[in-house]
């Protein structure tokens, strides 16, 4: 069977998990609306870290780490390809860090409001906002924050890499940083690749999430390659 055609799981289990989803959705507007901002630097990581694991359980969806660093160097920019949504809660699960995306998520009903509550930095499509967006980066960086970025700009389904919009390379070497390359691969939760969670073309985030939650069971693999010193490049 191909990834889109396997036997998906009862009617029954779909609904349970979109209904413990939604709960969790709000259960997660619940804490940074009451506690989150409140809570030191360390805190939000670990509460982030606890609720991006617990919504990937929701769904059935086991995280698999691969050469993950001992320690984050300082002034680390996290550099991965971008599948689905759920990339976001994958990369949380195993790292501290803040994401940069698009603003469309923003708009995002539940999920957007969620994603901006944690420090979320959106892009907007414009030359002058672009260069602030730089500024603001390079400056959490400098602070000591992991900032996580997908260069291509848009989603695939995992079979194929993007050119990189270079500009976002540009924050981590003017602040002297380190790239962190990271490649996510999500899979059947047996080893096969899978295409299921990819969020891509016309569909939207309702079909997206039906899809996820058909599945049986899913994986999503993290694996980290050897981090890159932007000192001296161009």
């Amino acid at each position: 069977m191909s990834p889109r055609t396997a036997r998906p799981t009862s009617l029954a289990v779909r609904f349970l998990r979109i209904a413990r989803l939604t709960l969790h959705l709000f259960r997660g507007l619940w804490i940074v609306f009451t506690r989150y901002g409140r809570l030191p630097l360390a805190g939000r990581h670990r509460e982030l870290q606890r609720w991006s694991r617990q919504l990937l359980t929701i769904l059935n969806v086991h995280v698999h780490r691969h050469d993950v660093p001992a320690a984050w160097p300082p002034r680390c920019m996290v550099v991965l390809n971008h599948v689905s949504w759920l990339d976001i809660f994958a990369v949380f699960a195993v790292l501290p860090g803040v994401f940069v995306a698009k603003s469309e998520i923003a708009r995002w009903p539940l999920i957007g409001t969620l994603v901006a509550s944690v420090g979320t930095l959106f892009i907007e499509r414009s030359r002058g906002h672009a260069r602030r967006m730089n500024q603001d980066i390079a400056a959490r960086m400098n602070a000591g924050e992991i900032v996580c970025i997908c260069p291509e700009g848009t989603t695939t389904d995992g079979r194929e890499l993007k050119a990189f919009h270079t500009a976002l390379l540009q924050p981590a070497l003017d602040a002297q940083g380190v790239l962190q390359p990271l490649a996510l691969r999500y899979t059947d939760g047996r080893g096969t690749q899978s295409i299921i969670p990819a969020y891509v073309g016309d569909q939207s985030l309702i079909a997206s999430i039906w899809a996820i939650a058909s599945a049986r069971r899913l994986g999503v693999e993290l694996h980290f390659a050897p981090a890159l010193d932007t000192a001296g490049r161009t």
